[in-house]
């Protein structure tokens, strides 16, 4: 494996700082049929900055109306957080980002043939020209400049190194490297990303999106590569399959590269929820990190081996994402899974032998009922048990 080579301990000796862009309000919204409403853009972006996210992608200045406003009032807050707003290369589009009070840009143009020939209908040195022209007018109204090639990841490498070494010469802070349509994977993002940091030594932002399901796989594999922004939505939303999640990534970054990132992750459970709420989509219980289902533990094996030590089973503490560790009897739970929930829920101490016939009982309902059971009904079966004289 290419990454081999790399000690997940040298992120951590090195002090490396990767910095996490969220655009939940600008791509997230960009889900097809979600609208969140200005009160929810202000009140996620609230959110977000209790969190600790670097940068917060607010939205885009020339849509005007209600989503300038919102903007503006997002900036009037006074938060910690750097706030962008997204662009075309276009001055006009500059302009209406600098009437809102925003610190920094996105500034995005299309890099791929297929783009430029279809989508653009010109030619790559347009391109080239348009982008330096609206990075040099960001940069003389002293804005923070992220460059994006869209569609980066289907782009020549060549055409992309020039196009990246332009944008750095005309001042840009860093490149927003695309992966549009989700068609990397944690292979080649490594090397893409590598070549372009070598040849032009310009700060990278991994911006995945999730069509084939590796995007926070490709943004940790840029990282390894040296990229040190990563593009994110809560809960992965994002167009067509979605984004990297902001969850996932820094919960990775956290515990399997070593990074010492230093964001609030308590409130996951309660932010994920209220973009689910707010987005219309619905939190899937088997959601990484923040679906019910990651610290509720069913199967007899895994049930006593949370039960002796949640190492066993759980890389994390669920009151790191604000959840709670679950026990939960049905068809495979085991009778050490039966008699420790008994004591710890209900404060009732079962013998072997009656936690046994209860287990016996549950798992005939749980077959009955083709799921597992309520706290109600379990503690029903053992007092129906009792009644009946054992």
């Amino acid at each position: 494996m290419i990454f081999d080579s790399i000690n997940r301990d040298w992120f951590r000796e090195a002090g490396a700082k990767v910095n996490i862009v969220d655009t939940t309000l600008r791509d997230g919204e960009q889900t097809a049929g979600v609208v969140f409403s200005n009160a929810e853009k202000v009140r996620i972006a609230k959110y977000l900055d209790q969190i600790g996210i670097d940068q917060i992608e607010a939205g885009i200045p020339v849509m005007g109306g209600f989503e300038k406003d919102c903007i503006k009032e997002i900036v009037s807050l006074g938060l910690k957080s750097s706030i962008m707003a997204w662009n075309r290369a276009v001055i006009a589009d500059i302009k209406e980002s600098i009437s809102c009070g925003v610190d920094a840009v996105a500034i995005s143009i299309s890099t791929s043939d297929i783009h430029i020939e279809h989508k653009l209908k010109t030619t790559r040195e347009d391109v080239l020209n348009r982008m330096a022209d609206a990075v040099k007018f960001a940069k003389d109204n002293n804005l923070y400049v992220s460059v994006n090639a869209e569609d980066a990841s289907r782009s020549d490498i060549d055409y992309l190194t020039e196009f990246a070494l332009i944008a750095k010469h005309a001042g840009a802070n860093r490149l927003r490297f695309c992966d549009t349509v989700g068609t990397l994977t944690p292979l080649t993002s490594y090397r893409y990303v590598k070549t372009l940091i070598d040849a032009v030594g310009l700060p990278i932002e991994m911006h995945t999106h999730n069509d084939f399901g590796m995007a926070t796989a490709n943004s940790l594999a840029g990282v390894y590569a040296g990229a040190n922004y990563v593009g994110v939505t809560v809960n992965g939303l994002g167009e067509r399959a979605g984004n990297s999640c902001l969850e996932e990534v820094i919960m990775a970054l956290r515990y399997l590269m070593g990074v010492n990132v230093t964001y609030d992750t308590k409130i996951f459970k309660e932010v994920a929820e209220y973009v689910a709420e707010a987005s219309g989509r619905a939190l899937p219980v088997s959601k990484p990190i923040v679906g019910s289902n990651i610290f509720a533990h069913e199967s007899g094996i895994h049930g006593d081996g949370v039960i002796k030590n949640p190492l066993t089973y759980e890389v994390f503490t669920p009151e790191e994402v604000g959840l709670e560790r679950q026990i939960v009897i049905g068809k495979h739970s085991g009778s050490n899974s039966v008699k420790s929930k008994f004591t710890n829920e209900y404060g009732i101490e079962l013998t072997d032998e009656e936690s046994q016939i209860v287990l016996e009982k549950a798992r005939e309902l749980s077959i009955e009922l083709k799921r597992s059971l309520f706290d109600k009904e379990l503690v029903y079966l053992y007092e129906n048990y009792q009644k009946e004289g054992r």
